[in-house]
């Protein structure tokens, strides 16, 4: 038994080497620089060993977008936790979801703009997916009036990655980024929408 303990223990760390190499060589150098044959080089293991952990590139981007829901997820817990007042948690919120997008750029398109079989909106939708919706829904669903709190949450998450899309791409002036979310808050939380 500690034999197979220490199996799994090893197997588990490569697991997670390969995952933290793919996200730093992606973060540095983009995701067409992420291949079997440059993660193999960095972390020392042949590509056999690397396939025994994922059927390709697709799995590794799927697993490290994994990653970066779950952190997206506490970050937007934290930033509710720590704001005072509904309006004020939306705030909190919008400018921690477009602060992840600038920090993370790679993480980002891993999550959301690189093609995944990551299940979005299902009932197969793993955990972490769920937590980070569930930390928006919550935030915006006092604002959803008569409307479906789903949808609603979908709409407004939408604005956001918009905002952030468009922003990293240089489309939108990233000094007016404060200004479109006091604006965006202030159309939501409004007596008068």
């Amino acid at each position: 038994m500690p034999t197979q303990n220490r199996r799994e223990r090893e197997r588990a760390s490569r697991h997670e080497l390969i995952v933290r190499t793919a996200r730093e060589l992606a973060e540095t150098e983009g995701w067409d620089a992420v291949t079997t044959r440059r993660l193999s080089e960095r972390i020392e293991y042949s590509q056999p060993v690397l396939y025994s952990h994922f059927a390709g590139k697709d799995a590794i981007i799927a697993a490290v977008a994994m990653q970066g829901f779950a952190e997206l997820a506490d970050a937007l817990a934290a930033a509710r936790a720590q704001a005072g007042g509904e309006q004020a948690a939306v705030a909190a919120v919008f400018r921690t979801y477009l602060a992840f997008a600038a920090a993370n750029p790679a993480l980002y398109d891993a999550m959301f703009t690189l093609s995944t079989d990551l299940p979005f909106a299902q009932a197969t939708t793993p955990a972490p997916m769920q937590a980070g919706f569930a930390q928006l829904h919550g935030v915006l669903a006092p604002f959803a009036g008569e409307h479906d709190t789903g949808v609603f949450t979908e709409l407004w998450w939408a604005t956001m990655h918009g905002l952030a899309t468009l922003a990293r791409g240089g489309r939108i002036p990233a000094d007016a980024q404060e200004q479109r979310v006091a604006m965006l808050v202030d159309q939501l939380t409004s007596p008068a929408r």
